[in-house]
């Protein structure tokens, strides 16, 4: 068994995670995930201003925890080294000679392509087919844990990568521990479903659930931790003592997060999360088997960011009657000061609240001057010549800087990781029997069964409508869960039930013609729908929901975090036997 622990979802998560996982019980391998679509740009802001284009954050938790992992041998990976690996490298040489301690120290490179215009020069958006025709800031190639587990096999007690998917700092001591080649496509299946499970921290122990209700001392949530073993099945679980949950229900929703086909492709594997299975096998341990892999696609993903411009929002409080007719008379009065068409791109937004509502106008436009000041002016011109009850939430500002994230696909042999260890180059692939390795034989998958899954057992059980019966109007939340985040310029939206019953009647009803009825802004817009039926799950991916990506999107959920409630919250007609 391979004991693997995360201590950072993202770059800002908890500082004290890292000597919470460290003390609060056994573990192997040290994780942590510092990257995002949105950090690549920040990271980027940070270099060009001479800051670091690393995570500092990852250097301070390192420094709590550096001396007793040496001890413990506990292996720490990390990709918080963002745009510069080898800087990062050699800054966590640096805390360790300043702490009187020897470390090994690796970094893997090789995913910055950004000034490789041999293999950019063709780059299309891989969701729009757009042609790139800017100048990219940052570009960087999605690698595996292959480069990962060949620095563990050369001896690094610490090993910090750049863009890496999410999941390959699980696969990567997976496959350093267990020896697992490239046709072990089970096994590695089932490593990605566990990194997929623990990379975003407390999400996969109750944080940001649905159903926080049932969730015990989330203020004080621990993190999660994985114990992966040989066939690439696992249990997520968390220390004893900590807050939070770890339930078939939390595992579930993360499973959900951010994903689009079944077939979910990665640089070492594809995972088809469509066979996982989920176990709760005690309180706060939930087992992942059955996982199947298939060979990895040909390509892989490059995320490019640009700049694009500039941007300005500014939110008025609308409050009382006739919120419609004043937030027209709002717009009406600010564009007659300076006029809408001036703009490259205007968003407006209108968001109803409890007797209010919010007024979210943001523009964007090349031109600094015109995103800026003069615009946030012209708003408060309008203060005492506009709607009743007019106020804001901020002051003038001046516009800030943005970015657009490009997604395209390049061939995976083009691309060609480095691993230095202590600053010398060692072989990026691992040795057929890694050392530290546990000797452990991958067994072949045991012939199953063709069974029906849950949707097709249990709707042969039921009236015709997936339920039948006297209906009530209630909120889909009452017996459906969900989890929505960002996909470049796409939203995902997972929706999951705790019975099979409910799943049938839920893969009837919530279709993508429903789903655009519930969601109202996502009409118009191109909406796919994935069966997962042994998660008693559906995912619908949203396509061009969030524009040109996070770091552009001018709504005021920018990364999609809030659509999943929002679905939860509308009503529709559910059967009253499932209620």
């Amino acid at each position: 068994m391979l004991r693997v622990a995360n201590c950072s979802g993202f770059y800002g998560d908890r500082l004290s995670a890292a000597r919470e996982m460290v003390e609060g019980g056994p573990i192997d391998v040290l994780t942590g995930d510092w990257l995002a679509e949105l950090t690549m740009l920040i990271l980027a802001g940070n270099r060009r201003s001479g800051r670091p284009g690393y995570a500092p954050t990852f250097l301070a938790q390192l420094e709590q925890v550096l001396g007793t992992c040496l001890e413990r041998g506990v292996r720490i990976v990390s990709n918080a080294g963002g745009l510069d690996p080898a800087g990062c490298a050699a800054a966590v040489s640096e805390l360790a000679d300043r702490l009187g301690l020897r470390v090994r120290v690796a970094c893997v490179t090789g995913d910055d392509l950004t000034g490789d215009l041999g293999v950019l020069g063709d780059a299309v958006n891989a969701d729009t087919g757009e042609k790139l025709t800017a100048t990219p800031l940052t570009a960087n190639a999605y690698l595996g844990g292959r480069p990962i587990a060949a620095a563990l096999a050369a001896g690094a007690d610490v090993v910090v990568t750049g863009r890496v998917t999410d999941a390959a700092l699980v696969t990567g001591p997976g496959i350093w521990r267990y020896g697992w080649g490239p046709g072990d496509h089970d096994a590695l299946a089932g490593s990605v479903a566990a990194g997929h499970v623990i990379e975003c921290g407390c999400q996969a122990t109750g944080g940001n659930y649905a159903f926080f209700g049932e969730v015990p001392d989330l203020p004080h949530c621990g993190f999660p931790l994985v114990e992966l073993e040989a066939d690439g099945s696992g249990v997520v679980t968390k220390h004893p003592g900590t807050g939070g949950t770890v339930s078939v229900g939390t595992v579930t929703a993360q499973l959900l997060y951010e994903i689009g086909s079944p077939r979910y492709l990665g640089p070492d594997v594809t995972a088809r999360f469509d066979t996982i299975r989920l176990e709760q096998q005690g309180p706060d341990r939930v087992r992942i088997s059955g996982v199947r892999g298939e060979a990895p696609p040909e390509t892989l993903k490059v995320a490019v960011t640009y700049p694009a411009g500039y941007r300005n929002t500014m939110t008025m409080v609308l409050t009382g009657l006739d919120i419609e007719a004043k937030a027209r008379l709002a717009l009406d009065a600010v564009w007659a000061r300076v006029p809408r068409d001036s703009f490259e791109q205007v968003h407006v937004e209108l968001t109803p609240l409890a007797g209010t509502a919010l007024l979210r106008v943001t523009v964007m436009d090349p031109d600094r001057g015109k995103a800026g000041r003069a615009f946030s002016a012209a708003v408060v011109e309008t203060g005492l010549a506009s709607y009743p009850g007019f106020h804001g939430l901020a002051p003038p500002g001046d516009a800030s800087p943005y970015g657009v994230y490009w997604p395209c696909l390049v061939p995976a042999d083009a691309v060609r990781p480095r691993v230095l260890l202590d600053g010398r180059e060692v072989p990026a692939d691992p040795p057929a029997s890694p050392a530290g390795a546990s000797g452990a034989v991958v067994p072949p998958p045991a012939p199953e069964a063709v069974r029906p899954s849950p949707r097709q057992a249990v709707r042969a059980s039921l009236p015709a409508g997936g339920g039948g019966g006297p209906t009530l109007r209630a909120p889909l939340g009452t017996i459906a869960g969900a989890r929505s985040g960002d996909k470049g310029g796409n939203a995902n939206l997972g929706v999951w039930t705790g019975t099979a019953e409910r799943f049938a009647w839920l893969s009837e009803h919530l279709t993508a013609g429903r789903l655009r009825e519930l969601l109202p802004e996502t009409a118009g817009l191109v909406v796919e729908r994935f069966d997962l039926p042994n998660l008693l799950a559906l995912n619908f991916v949203v396509h061009g929901l969030l524009g040109r990506g996070v770091a552009s999107s001018p709504r005021m959920d920018a990364q999609a975090k809030a659509l999943g409630e929002e679905l939860r919250a509308a009503v529709t007609d559910i059967p009253r036997a499932l209620l």
